[in-house]
């Protein structure tokens, strides 16, 4: 194992390295928070791609796979088509907006009033959606070193949070775009052709599993809608991906760039599930099917290859656990600490709100890590996030990009119905059950369209600032230039 644990620190000295060199790029506000706004198509497809594949798609992926089949491929193929739907109908108008946050784009779009509880439920969503990521440090790490759950979930995190706090999203741009390459190289190149050729091809594969596992809805039609409530609409939604659009360098960037990604996901759910579908021909009386990424690389791997993957693997949590962290710690400073203060915040990006942003994921990653410590249900933690986010967001954000007649008061009673009906219905019928959701969302829909069509319309003064924004025509804060082509 020698050569692979030198591939594993060499490539952990490397997130380090670039975050110590992304602190030398992020000297203001928006460099700190959304890279300057000018990431290209390339280092934008990448990052975006990055972002979305974390360890639930990769390890979840492949156990999918294990239990069900090529059907296996729905939960993260819900995930690209998400992004494929933000790229192409949604994007260019969210870079539009130069806002930091969706609860900026709330407050814009309604006239104020909704930041801090919509805030306060997307903070929730991201916290959980990086502590599920710095939990799966403890399963990898236990493959690599033999080290017990908390001292994995410490390394891990500590690494994420060092490069995270030191460059901000430079460093994660930067640390992304290394990890894209190795879980491309690693999961796609490497262990896909590796784990069908072991299991003796694609005709063995037919041969020695039930016809279930090449039906392409072998999962059930319930568990696939189901994923695209959660996954598909939470990924036009959640601050961890709109954060990245706010990176984009301009509208084609977000809309191809984006497009770009949405495919690579297509792509790598189905790899993740033909590899969970080889790894039942070669290991059929696994326990857990979310050992079969491991148990497939530790046995059938060679050596220095071995490392590669496991570091690809590495690499989709760290690109995960990196942006919700960094998610987190904006929604908590911009949207609930401030607001709370009432600080009025500064147009001008100086060194003091980089300082002020780099504490906040300091703190935020030592809250992430101590929670991941204490939490023991990746599934349910995760089930959580999702749930809060489109029962209790999804409404008056859709509603506010494409429904005139949406109020202010009828997004805030969406956000508080459709959140303590998630949260009452999760308490009733259990974390894992299906009608949290359903039922949360018709409920989050039926007081947003009641109350705002009993309510006032927005101001006309508002709406004509909201698509004076979404056009690009409006004047931008001093540090951000509209690019030339806008």
């Amino acid at each position: 194992m020698a050569v692979d644990y030198t591939v594993i620190v060499v490539y952990l000295a490397g997130m380090l390295a670039m975050g110590w060199w992304g602190m030398r790029r992020a000297r203001s506000k928006s460099e700190f928070l959304v890279a300057g706004r000018r990431l290209g198509p390339v280092m934008y497809s990448g990052t975006m791609a990055a972002i979305v594949l974390g360890g639930a798609s990769t390890i979840g992926g492949v156990g999918l796979g294990y239990r069900y089949g090529l059907s296996g491929a729905w939960m993260v193929f819900t995930i690209g088509l998400g992004l494929l739907a933000l790229s192409v109908f949604f994007s260019a108008r969210i870079a539009r907006l130069k806002v930091y946050t969706v609860s900026e784009m709330l407050d814009l779009r309604y006239g104020g009033r909704a930041g801090v509880i919509s805030g306060v439920v997307m903070w929730a969503y991201t916290l959980m959606l990086a502590v599920t990521s710095t939990i799966a440090y403890a399963t990898i790490f236990d493959v690599l070193f033999d080290l017990n759950r908390t001292v994995s979930i410490v390394i891990g995190g500590a690494i994420v949070v060092a490069y995270s706090t030191l460059g901000g999203m430079w460093s994660i741009t930067l640390t992304d775009m290394v990890q894209f390459v190795v879980k491309t190289i690693g999961v796609l190149l490497l262990l896909l052709p590796i784990a069908v050729v072991k299991a003796g091809g694609f005709g063995a594969m037919r041969a020695e599993l039930p016809t279930s596992y090449f039906d392409p809805l072998g999962i059930g039609g319930e568990t696939i809608f189901t994923y695209v409530l959660i996954y598909t609409f939470g990924m036009l939604i959640g601050q961890d991906i709109w954060q990245r659009v706010f990176t984009a360098r301009g509208d084609t960037t977000a809309r191809w760039g984006g497009t770009v990604a949405g495919t690579y996901c297509l792509a790598y759910a189905l790899a993740g599930a033909v590899i969970g579908t080889a790894a039942k021909v070669l290991y059929p009386k696994l326990g857990n099917p979310d050992d079969a990424f491991a148990t497939i690389v530790k046995d059938e791997l060679p050596v220095g290859v071995r490392g590669l993957v496991l570091a690809a693997a590495l690499a989709a949590v760290m690109s995960t656990s990196s942006g919700a962290l960094i998610a987190c710690a904006t929604v908590a400073d911009n949207d609930i600490w401030s607001r709370l203060r009432g600080l009025v915040r500064r147009d001008g990006d100086d060194h003091d709100e980089v300082t002020g942003n780099r504490v906040f994921i300091l703190v935020m990653g030592l809250v992430v890590i101590g929670t991941a410590i204490a939490l023991n249900n990746v599934v349910e933690a995760l089930t959580v996030a999702y749930n809060l986010l489109v029962g209790g967001l999804l409404v008056p954000i859709l509603g506010g990009l494409l429904w005139k007649r949406g109020t202010v008061q009828g997004a805030l009673a969406s956000v508080i119905v459709g959140g303590l009906a998630v949260v009452g219905l999760m308490a009733g019928y259990g974390i894992l059950a299906n009608e949290p959701v359903y039922y949360g969302l018709l409920a989050s829909l039926a007081a947003y369209v009641a109350v705002s069509l009993a309510t006032r319309p927005t101001d006309e003064t508002v709406l004509a600032t909201w698509r004076e924004r979404l056009a690009g025509r409006s004047p931008e804060l001093p540090s951000e230039p509209v690019p030339a082509h806008q």
